[in-house]
């Protein structure tokens, strides 16, 4: 990347890591100290979080269109005030009640702020140029929980819980708004800012270009890809410990291999940056979603004998996999449908992944308690399905 596309990634990227440090992997070092607090139990406190999920789940193609219209350094540093206003409320919050009306404010900020939004960013500025600039932004936020767990745990320590979300909330104020707010306002060419159809100039109706008319099929097979994938990553963000010692390790053996899983998903991501970076994104979504139900499937055929070698390698294969499909998600409907709309486009294509996030910690809760480790099967033949999705698509003519 060019120099003034590296800074706009590092900026990005660095507001990208305290927002997901703030929300995201907040819970996993607040949530007990909150109920204890707050006189609830710690499910209710996760459950606040899954509200905030599904709040933030239809605002995908509103703020997605806002960014094409006219551009991240409007509506970014606008989340950036809600991020914080969210987290003040956390730290107010004195019940039940206001505990899930602060995160439903943050779910306002989720849905605005994250991925999606900082993507559509890139694409307003740098058109289809900006797979590098995309992949650059998960580089540097990939190591938002090394980041979040640590600085959480350590205000906590200091200042106490609540204490903890004030200073995520002034971080926000002081770094990821200044942040947001300095990128780049240029527009590129292929922007619908700067231009509009033939028929719109002379005061017509838009036409749509051929491969957006035949896009809807697309855009829903990759809806459904990124569900599935959403859907797993989600539930084994949640359970992979745990799913780990249902298939027979220890509780010590199951963190330290499911721990693997943050390196692993930055390994895929240097790989697509690395090896994958002059492949069609679509190859390279292939490659990834198949990397997890192979692994599921060769951890569940092979049984206890193996499962020492197997558990490392079923984690960082869905790990890696994770990985370069999170920057699948900003690249593939770019290569797919081109820079036209893209941040509404992206919305759309996303809403369904975030309910999918939402549910996917209960309900393979519930296939863990019934079936144990065969619940693994589940994800297993999910990933299958998303796989056969992706081979069912076909490149855009002249896309990179």
């Amino acid at each position: 990347m060019r120099e003034r596309t590296w800074r706009t990634a590092a900026m990005l990227g660095t507001a990208q890591t305290l927002a997901f440090a703030s929300t995201y992997y907040l819970p996993a070092v607040l949530a007990d100290s909150m109920a204890r607090d707050l006189g609830v139990s710690a499910p209710v406190v996760f459950a606040a979080f899954s509200l905030a999920m599904l709040v933030s789940a239809p605002l995908g193609p509103l703020t997605g269109r806002a960014i094409d219209r006219h551009g991240g350094h409007v509506v970014l540093p606008l989340t950036s005030l809600v991020f914080a206003t969210g987290l003040g409320a956390l730290a107010l919050a004195q019940g039940p009640w206001s505990l899930f009306a602060a995160w439903a404010v943050m779910g306002l900020a989720m849905g605005s702020g994250l991925y999606e939004a900082a993507f559509s960013a890139l694409v307003r500025i740098y058109g289809s140029n900006s797979r590098g600039a995309i992949t650059g932004i998960t580089l540097v936020a990939g190591f938002a929980s090394t980041v979040g767990w640590p600085l959480s745990a350590w205000m906590e320590a200091r200042w106490g819980w609540r204490g903890a979300c004030a200073g995520w909330a002034a971080a926000h104020l002081l770094l990821g708004l200044p942040l947001n707010a300095a990128l780049p306002r240029h527009t590129h060419p292929a922007s619908p800012a700067t231009q509009p159809s033939a028929s719109v100039a002379a005061g017509g109706p838009p036409q749509h270009s051929e491969p957006a008319r035949a896009g809807t099929g697309s855009a829903l097979a990759l809806a459904a890809v990124f569900a599935i994938a959403w859907f797993i990553s989600t539930a084994m963000a949640t359970h992979l410990p745990h799913l780990l010692q249902l298939a027979g390790l220890g509780l010590g053996a199951a963190i330290s291999i499911a721990a693997l899983v943050g390196p692993a998903q930055v390994a895929g991501r240097l790989a697509e940056y690395g090896l994958l970076r002059h492949v069609h994104p679509l190859h390279s979504a292939r490659v990834a979603a198949a990397a997890h139900p192979v692994a599921a499937l060769a951890l569940l055929l092979a049984g206890a004998p193996l499962l020492g070698a197997l558990a490392p390698m079923f984690v960082m294969l869905h790990g890696a996999g994770n990985g370069i499909l999170t920057i699948a998600k900003g690249t593939l409907p770019l290569a797919l449908f081109g820079p036209h709309g893209y941040g509404a486009r992206l919305g759309l294509i996303m809403t369904p992944a975030r309910f999918a996030q939402a549910l996917a910690p209960p309900l393979f809760g519930l296939a863990l308690e019934r079936w144990g480790a065969g619940a693994l099967w589940i994800t297993a033949g999910l990933g299958l399905v998303s796989l056969g999705l992706l081979l069912g698509l076909r490149a855009r003519p002249g896309s990179a």
